[in-house]
């Protein structure tokens, strides 16, 4: 399917997406589809964009962020620019993801302690005291 058009049906159950997720990417000038008449045609350009666009979002980096990264894209070039502003964003993203990871963590063992001690009072009530 390298140089094959999709229409917006097809790329939706390519990517898995709805068309208003598509006509969404295309008003924030993120893919440009090819337009004849009221159809949307979409080719690997677009394809290959849609896949950068759900990976990030997938990563969690906002639209603007996957907006510039996409301009960065130098067809033909080495693409040193997008590589090293994808580093960036990636590493910045990634030190997020570590931090809300840690205090996901220090709240998930928080709470199996308040649970294990509300457990382990219940238990000690006499059984007419348990159901409130």
């Amino acid at each position: 399917m390298p140089d094959e058009v999709l229409t917006i049906r097809q790329m939706c159950d390519l990517f898995e997406v709805t068309p208003r997720t598509l006509r969404f990417y295309e008003s924030r000038e993120l893919i440009f589809p090819e337009r004849r008449g009221q159809r949307r045609l979409y080719d690997r350009r677009d394809r290959a964009r849609l896949t950068l666009i759900l990976r990030g979002k997938r990563f969690g980096f906002s639209l603007e962020q996957i907006r510039q990264l996409l301009e960065c894209y130098e067809p033909g070039g080495t693409n040193r620019t997008q590589i090293a502003a994808t580093l960036k964003v990636g590493r910045d993203r990634l030190a997020d993801m570590e931090r809300q990871h840690a205090e996901l963590a220090e709240a998930i063992a928080e709470l199996k302690a308040q649970i294990a001690e509300a457990e382990h009072r219940l238990a000690g009530m006499p059984a007419d005291l348990r159901t409130g």
